[in-house]
């Protein structure tokens, strides 16, 4: 198995009041989106992105954390960890009996 090269996203600052991480982004590489995973150096996941804040010369990511162990991870490097899969759920049954309820329920007004 060939092991994937990670790509650097920023460094852990500090845990915010808002429970959320401060992640100092990396300049000049690719650009962080929201809902972007982050992972540790050995593929565990750290959190993800909620927002990009900051001058767009020295960004700074909110992450809501994905770990339990943030005294640890303040200091470190994290890496791109790819975006979570989409949810596909216009063919589930659930998705039909939702659509056809809204359908229902706007007929009656």
């Amino acid at each position: 198995m060939v092991a994937a090269k990670l790509e650097e996203r920023g460094e852990v600052l500090h845990l915010a009041k808002s429970g959320r991480l401060i992640i100092r982004l990396v300049t000049g590489s690719r650009e962080t989106k929201n809902g972007e995973l982050l992972v540790d150096a050995n593929g565990k996941p750290i959190g993800k992105v909620i927002e990009i804040i900051g001058p767009v010369n020295a960004p700074y990511a909110s992450v809501s954390p994905m770990t339990d162990r943030i005294n640890k991870i303040i200091g470190i490097k994290v890496f791109s960890g790819g975006f979570p899969p989409k949810r596909r759920i216009s063919g589930s049954k659930n998705y039909r009996q939702h659509r056809n309820y809204v359908h229902d329920s706007k007929a009656k007004r």
